[in-house]
């Protein structure tokens, strides 16, 4: 494939605040940071609580574990409908602008959450309170599938080039910074509403806080303009110069497949990372060890601040070195420190056990911060929001997702060696795929249209 040369870069104002049509990018920044933070912590909330409290309210058996397991299903519908909505937002996106993608997925996963705190409950209309939950977790994971997408890809043709990597990593560190608010809230709900009060009631407060974050982040969203990349796009297929709009960009993508497999591949390892170092560790460290569940959830809490710094110094470092290096190093690391991991968490030692979690969302932040940047910069204007979905939500759905259930599985059918194989295979596969790529550090969003 053709190498982007940084020699591409347009001529741009010093001052990265300073508007490049009518709107500060510093707006732009907090509308997609608003967005990215609200949707993760919807995304959070529910996986928190539906271990603890849903499932007994929402999918009464009379057994406890089949209403754990129907909770956490239904949590898993979220992940089957993300690619869904990455498809149809993704050709909206491509089709009616960014802008109105990124208001209406915000208005419909911040609804869909503060209607799951105010449900009835089974007891009180029976099935049909299973099947609004249902529904609303599919319309929270459908509405993410394209938030996400618009919020990155905004950002990236917006900010100025040389800048891209960090300004990105922004959005994309939404999700730690999302997780680490959720686990906040409900921890201090659950001091603030002691014994059966926080199951009774309690717990619909963490869901109805999404109103007040969705409120001050349409306020923010409403006044962003549309990019100027998208717009120069639009002109020019107005014209007649560019007649590809006519498809589908679903399509478009599929017909030119080298960069989705690239984005695909890169992120194999990178999301079965995160669901090991972050989920699967929780119930491994406590079934088979005598850590206590809390001490482990408070430093998965912890290790998500790391990945926080993670992204965001990992932006800011493929402005410097490159989109490719800046990834290649923390995934290389991650593939060393698979073994070094589980051989912590062996020692039933909390320090070590910390520094291992911690270390491997650390690396794993290095390594997603450059994504945003790098899957934005794969994809021209025409197709760029549906090959960026197409990368990011089918990958969560084809790794991320059982990345889990799969590592619970080698465990109990073999040994946790047979785990730290799977990693180091996957994320193999994204040094591979990051090693194979083109560099796109610096390139001009508008003249990547020129090479497609």
């Amino acid at each position: 494939m053709t190498t982007v040369e940084n020699a591409n870069m347009p001529s741009v104002p010093p001052d990265a605040d300073a508007p490049t049509t009518g709107t500060p990018f510093k707006r732009v920044l907090a509308g997609s940071m608003a967005g990215a933070v609200l949707e993760w912590y919807d995304f959070a909330i529910y996986g928190i609580l539906a271990a603890t409290v849903l499932g007994p309210l929402f999918f009464p058996s009379g057994n406890a574990v089949a209403s754990l397991l129907m909770a956490l299903a239904t949590q898993g519908l979220g992940f089957v409908a993300r690619p869904l909505g990455g498809i149809v937002f993704g050709h909206l996106g491509d089709k009616f602008g960014r802008k109105p993608v990124l208001v209406a997925t915000f208005l419909m996963l911040g609804a869909a959450t503060a209607a799951i705190g105010l449900l009835p409950t089974y007891g009180q209309i029976g099935i049909w309170a299973t099947v609004a939950l249902v529904v609303l977790r599919m319309i929270q994971g459908f509405a993410l599938g394209g938030e996400f997408g618009a919020a990155v890809i905004l950002v990236s043709e917006y900010g100025e080039p040389k800048r891209r990597g960090s300004w990105a990593a922004w959005p994309q560190a939404g999700a730690p910074a999302g997780t680490v608010l959720a686990t906040v809230t409900v921890g201090i709900l659950a001091v603030a509403f002691p014994g059966g009060a926080f199951d009774t009631w309690g717990w619909r407060v963490a869901f109805l806080l999404a109103v007040p974050l969705l409120v001050i982040g349409f306020l923010i969203r409403r006044g962003v303009e549309e990019s100027p990349v998208y717009q120069a796009a639009q002109e020019k297929s107005q014209t007649g110069a560019d007649t590809s709009q006519e498809r589908s960009s679903i399509i478009e993508a599929l017909r030119k497949p080298r960069s989705i497999l690239h984005g695909l591949g890169m992120r194999l390892g990178e999301n079965i990372a995160f669901y090991v170092y972050t989920i699967f560790v929780i119930a491994y460290a406590t079934t088979y060890f005598q850590y206590t569940r809390g001490a482990i959830v408070t430093t998965v809490a912890f290790a998500s601040v790391c990945q926080f710094v993670g992204m965001i110094g990992g932006g800011r470092w493929s402005d410097r070195v490159g989109r490719k290096v800046a990834m290649l190093v923390p995934a290389i690391s991650l593939v060393i420190w698979a073994p070094i991991f589980f051989s912590l968490v062996h020692t039933e030692s909390m320090l070590a056990l910390g520094v291992g979690v911690c270390v491997g969302a650390l690396l794993h932040g290095m390594l997603a911060g450059p994504e945003a940047a790098w899957i934005t910069e794969l994809f021209p204007t025409k197709y760029r929001f549906a090959g960026s979905s197409l990368v990011f939500q089918g990958s969560s759905i084809i790794a991320g997702a059982p990345a889990p259930f799969i590592a619970v599985w080698l465990v109990d059918r073999f040994s946790a060696t047979a785990v730290i194989i799977y990693l180091m295979i996957t994320m193999g596969i994204t040094v591979l795929a990051v090693a194979t790529s083109r560099e796109t550090k610096g390139v001009d969003l508008g003249k990547l249209d020129e090479l497609y």
